[in-house]
């Protein structure tokens, strides 16, 4: 990589911090940012600087949003009656693609993994809770992955939720077995939520 100019060199090296994103793709994307016209590189370096000056969190959800209130919260025809609660925002993104789900999000922002340190007050489980305690929610689908730690966040909820007078189901079969959401196709997501059971 020394043969490159050190400006070449640099963005190489912080290409590299992407994930998924080795050497060779960095030096790839590198050649093409250099060939490609000045504009289309302006408007990448502005929207990746406008990503960190606009994107904030959801005061009521968690998810990501360019306002206080994220769009899907601020939409009167969404179902208030009606929440899913998933680990990220990625996670509510696939259910959003898969066009099934008309309710609102609650994201956890992580899940329970004592391995890792990661405990209740670490992830938005307060959060969730009172929400639930001001009894706009009727039901709670708890959309975690099937991974260990998606279970044992599921389980943590489940005990916790069933204090309130709220239907609580888990989405069905149709996630594989130590699957993430984010990578479940549309079909899938649709069969999962569609067959939800009640715990």
């Amino acid at each position: 990589m020394h043969h490159y100019p050190d400006a070449m060199i640099r963005l190489i090296k912080n290409l590299c911090r992407l994930p998924g994103i080795g050497e060779k793709s960095a030096e790839r994307l590198a050649m093409h940012m250099l060939s490609a016209p000045g504009a289309e590189i302006h408007a990448l370096a502005r929207s990746i600087d406008e990503l960190k000056k606009q994107v904030r969190v959801c005061a009521t959800c968690f998810s990501l949003s360019d306002d206080t209130i994220c769009r899907i919260c601020g939409n009167p025809e969404r179902n208030r009656a009606l929440a899913c609660v998933v680990e990220g925002p990625d996670d509510l993104a696939a259910i959003e693609k898969s066009g099934s789900f008309n309710g609102v999000y609650h994201v956890l922002q992580g899940l329970l993994s004592p391995m890792d340190g990661i405990g209740p007050a670490d992830i938005r489980i307060r959060e969730l809770i009172d929400r639930v305690g001001e009894k706009t929610i009727k039901e709670v689908i708890i959309a975690t992955g099937t991974s260990v730690e998606g279970e044992a966040t599921a389980g943590f909820l489940i005990k916790k939720l069933k204090l309130f007078p709220v239907r609580i189901t888990r989405i069905a079969s149709g996630i594989p077995m130590g699957g993430e959401l984010k990578y479940a196709d549309q079909v899938t997501l649709k069969k999962a939520l569609d067959a939800r059971h009640v715990l």
